[in-house]
């Protein structure tokens, strides 16, 4: 077994486990900013499978999130019954609006990937992995240099959480409205 086997094992059975360590990080977290940038990764094996590597250019920053549903505001020109419901679960994931935030926080910077990091009662955590497209290292990455080509990744719904939520990852028989996108579809 490789290094980074033994180390999603652990992470794995600290976050069942739940030990103190473990929740005095995440009342730590809890108290903190909403968008934080950190020194390393919490969840080394998962930021490496995303494509993280400790080099220039590149940045790991955590995004707290408000769980649960949220109040949609009221329609215009009167009530209407079949829009009058006070709470309604989003279209979007909860790590897709952390990672339009970290992009928002981060202008300058693209987002590349993100992964869960923990939870508490009442806040989700995601560690969001940045990359810098000014940077000459990350230029003269072939791969890392393709995801800086693209502007606004975050907002656009082309990161890989993005693409989960707009339902490209289903082909086939039954997601013939999903390409190029659900909007685009209504209007042929």
């Amino acid at each position: 077994m490789g290094m980074y086997k033994y180390i999603k094992e652990s992470i794995i059975s600290e976050y069942k486990e739940r030990p103190a360590g473990y929740k005095h990080r995440m009342v730590e977290w809890n108290t903190g900013p909403t968008v934080a940038r950190i020194e390393r990764p919490t969840n080394l094996s998962r930021a490496r499978e995303l494509g993280y590597k400790a080099k220039e250019g590149i940045i790991i920053v955590r995004v707290k999130v408000g769980k649960g549903k949220h109040k949609r505001v009221m329609p215009g020109g009167g009530r209407k019954p079949s829009r009058s419901g006070r709470f309604f679960s989003g279209k979007k994931s909860m790590q897709s609006i952390a990672e339009e935030k970290a992009a928002r926080k981060f202008s300058n910077f693209e987002v590349s990937n993100s992964y869960f990091a923990g939870s508490t009662g009442q806040k989700h955590f995601y560690e969001v992995i940045l990359v810098n497209p000014a940077n000459q290292a990350i230029r003269r990455d072939r791969i890392q240099s393709q995801i800086t080509a693209q502007r606004g990744r975050a907002y656009r719904g082309l990161t890989s959480s993005g693409k989960k939520h707009r339902g490209l990852r289903n082909k086939g028989v039954g997601a013939e409205k999903v390409r190029p996108s659900v909007r685009q579809n209504e209007r042929h």
